[in-house]
C-alpha cells in the first residue's frame, strides 16, 4: 500500500518552550505563526524577507527573525517545522534534514514529501477540535467549522463531566428572537444543569434543553417572607453550591435594566464565581426589527434608553425628565407602558414638541410583534385605545418617521 494511503496518526504536539522552525516568512507562514505562538513555541523564522503581519509578530517579540535562507543545519536543535519557501529546493533539503533528524516536518509545497500534515483546526471554550481528511482541505476545514460551530451555538452538546467549582452564567438571551441570543449564551444553555429564566426571555430555547436540565420559572419562585429578588438570589446561590452548572437567562442584557448586578452581588458575597454574558438589548434590537434606527445621520445624533417603571412625579424617580425634554436626539422608553400617558405629558410640558412621533413596538423580535404609531399629544390615548401591553418598548423622537428609501 502506498504510504499517502494510510491515514495520519492524530497527536496533539505540546510546543510550549520548545522550538519550532518556520522556513518562509510569506502567506503560510502568516497563517501558521499565531498558532504556534498561541502554543508557548520558542519560534524561529528563517527568511530573506516578511510580511508585513509577520513583521508585527517580531516587533512585538513572538517570534525570532534570522534574515537569511535555509541553510543546513537550521532543524538540528527543532522540534517541529514548517517548510515553506518559495524555493523547492530548498524545501526538499530542509525536508530531508528533518527527516535525519527525526523533525516532524510540514511542507506547504508538497504535502505527500512532509512527515507531518497540519490539521484545519478551532477552538470553543478549551476544546480543540482539529479534522484531517487526508488530500482534501476544503473538506477538513468544512468538517472543522460544522463542529466548532456546534460547540458554539449548543447544538452540538458536549457538557463537562469532572467535578467544577461552583458557577452561575447570567445570560442577557436578547429581545425574544431565539436566534438572537449570543453564541456564548446558547452554549452555556446547552451545558446548563439548572436553567432560572424570567418571562421576558427567549422562551423557545427553554424547549431544546435536554429532559434532566431543571428549568425554574422566575417569577414563580415561592417568596414566602422574602422579597421576589432575594429568593431568586438565594435559588442561584443554592443551586451552584450543590454543584450544578447554573444559567440565570433574562431578556435582553442582564445589566440593563435586568438586576443582574444585584445578582452578581450576591453570587460574590457567597463566594460564588459569576460569569456575565452580555446580550443584545430590547432598546436598540426592537426598533430596528420594526424598522427604526435610533439614531440616522441629519436626525439624531444620540439616544437616550430611559426606564419609565417609575412615574415621572414618584419621589423615587432618578430621572431628569425636563432634561430629557429638551434633548433632539431619540428616546426610548422600557417597561412604560402604564406610564406612558404621564410621561407624555411630563416630557410635553417641559418644551418637547407634542407633534414628535412616537412608535410603540409590541412583543418586538416575536413572531406577535406588532407596532402602533401615535405623536407625543396622542400616544396615552393611543396605547389604551390599542390594548397596547407588556412587554412593548417606546420610541419617542423623528426616526420613528422614517422610512426605508427616505433620507436624512
Amino acid at each position: 500500500m502506498d504510504r499517502n494511503d494510510v491515514p495520519a496518526y492524530p497527536v496533539g504536539l505540546r510546543l510550549s518552550g520548545r522550538r519550532v522552525v518556520v522556513l518562509g516568512g510569506g502567506q503560510v507562514a502568516q497563517r501558521r505563526l499565531p498558532s504556534l505562538v498561541a502554543a508557548g513555541a520558542d519560534v524561529v523564522l528563517v527568511s530573506p524577507s516578511a510580511t508585513p503581519s509577520v513583521e508585527a509578530m517580531v516587533d512585538a517579540g513572538e517570534v525570532r527573525w534570522e534574515r537569511r535562507r535555509y541553510q543546513q543545519g537550521d532543524l538540528a536543535d527543532a522540534w517541529y517545522a514548517v517548510v515553506a519557501t518559495d524555493d523547492p529546493q530548498a524545501n526538499a533539503a530542509a525536508s530531508a534534514e528533518a527527516e535525519q533528524h527525526r523533525v516532524w516536518c510540514v511542507r506547504s509545497d508538497d504535502a505527500d514529501a512532509a512527515t507531518a500534515w497540519t490539521p484545519a483546526t478551532g477552538r470553543s471554550e478549551g476544546v480543540t477540535v482539529a479534522v484531517l481528511t487526508g488530500s482534501d482541505p476544503r473538506r477538513s476545514a468544512a468538517v472543522r467549522d460544522a463542529v466548532v460551530e456546534g460547540l458554539r451555538d449548543g447544538t452540538l452538546a458536549a457538557p463537562h463531566h469532572r467535578a467544577r467549582t461552583p458557577s452561575v452564567a447570567l445570560v442577557g438571551g436578547g429581545p425574544g428572537d431565539p436566534d438572537l441570543i449570543t453564541v456564548r449564551g446558547r452554549r452555556l444553555l446547552a451545558e446548563a444543569d439548572v436553567v432560572i429564566a424570567d418571562r421576558l426571555g427567549p422562551r423557545d430555547l427553554l424547549d431544546e434543553l435536554p429532559p434532566h436540565v431543571e428549568v425554574i420559572d422566575a417569577a414563580k419562585i415561592p417568596y414566602g417572607r422574602a422579597m421576589a429578588q432575594e429568593a431568586i438570589n438565594n435559588a442561584l446561590i443554592e443551586h451552584a453550591k450543590a454543584g450544578k452548572a447554573v444559567v440565570r437567562l433574562k431578556g435582553g442584557d442582564p445589566f440593563v435594566f435586568g438586576r443582574g448586578m444585584e445578582e452578581a452581588q450576591a453570587l460574590a458575597e457567597a463566594g460564588i464565581a459569576c460569569t456575565v454574558v452580555p446580550g443584545i438589548s430590547s432598546s436598540i434590537s426592537v426598533p430596528a426589527a420594526a424598522g427604526i434606527p435610533v439614531t440616522h445621520r441629519g436626525v439624531a445624533h444620540e439616544f437616550t434608553v430611559v426606564s419609565g417603571h417609575v412615574a415621572p412625579d414618584d419621589p423615587s424617580s432618578l430621572v431628569d425628565w425636563a432634561a430629557l425634554a429638551r434633548l433632539h436626539g431619540t428616546l426610548v422608553l422600557l417597561m412604560a407602558v402604564e406610564r406612558i400617558g404621564a410621561i407624555a405629558r411630563t416630557l410635553i410640558a417641559h418644551g418637547r414638541d407634542a407633534d414628535t412621533p412616537v412608535a410603540i413596538v409590541q412583543e418586538g423580535t416575536t413572531a406577535a410583534q406588532r407596532r402602533v404609531d401615535a405623536t407625543l399629544a396622542t400616544v396615552g390615548r393611543t396605547a389604551a385605545d390599542e390594548g397596547v401591553r407588556p412587554p412593548a418598548v417606546i420610541v419617542i423622537g423623528d426616526v420613528v418617521a422614517l422610512r426605508l428609501g427616505n433620507r436624512g
